[in-house]
């Protein structure tokens, strides 16, 4: 998985004053926790731009100052309820040894006959919950809709990887293929025309 650097200071006060003089400076209060101890830290919020306001995942590389650099990922984040800044970020720390669980996106691939029969695609998820190693998480998680026929649903069950459990119940719908109106109207249609067809002939 791809990886976004966050370039921080660590912060030894994390009071409700000093927490509103990070924020009144345009700074973000972060904590990462997963380690003996959690770590308090800030950063500039235009630095989290490419890492929130993205439909991409990325694994986290923040560096603090003296040098010190801590691999994580992205665990909840704060909105303001009124202008939408960021209030305050949660990160996990990253162990090699220990899986996690994230969200991916999906990525639509192939070319379904359904669609190409005039239904149309229902993306019901568009990101999944994912749990592996940190050096197996995927960038994305593909769904083939290939074999989908008008009607036809894919389930979770048809995404998995030895790389990473999906955290889904099987019969999660990632995807299907609906009978679109146009289609629709076109079959009932051949059936009118079908069954006058018949019968003309009984007469």
């Amino acid at each position: 998985m791809k990886s976004i650097t966050i370039k921080g200071s660590e912060r030894e006060s994390v009071g409700k004053k000093a927490t509103k003089a990070v924020r009144d400076a345009g700074m973000v209060p972060c904590v990462i926790y997963g380690g003996s101890e959690p770590v308090h830290f800030v950063a500039d919020e235009r630095a989290f731009k490419n890492l929130v306001y993205t439909p991409n995942a990325h694994t986290v590389v923040v560096e603090l100052e003296g040098g010190k650099t801590i691999d994580c990922i992205l665990q909840d984040i704060q909105f303001h309820p009124v202008n939408d800044k960021i209030l305050h970020i949660d990160f996990y720390r990253l162990n090699d040894e220990k899986e996690v669980v994230m969200e991916v996106p999906v990525k639509v691939t192939g070319k379904s006959p359904g669609i190409m029969a005039g239904g149309t695609l229902r993306l019901n998820l568009r990101r999944l919950k994912v749990k592996a190693l940190p050096k197996n998480l995927p960038d994305f998680v593909e769904a083939d809709i290939t074999p989908l026929e008008m009607g036809n649903r894919l389930y979770v069950t048809k995404l998995a990887s030895d790389d990473f459990k999906i955290m889904h119940p099987d019969n999660t719908v990632v995807c299907q293929v609906k009978v679109s109106r146009a289609a629709m109207k076109a079959a009932q249609e051949a059936a009118k025309a079908e069954k006058a067809a018949k019968g003309g002939k009984k007469k």
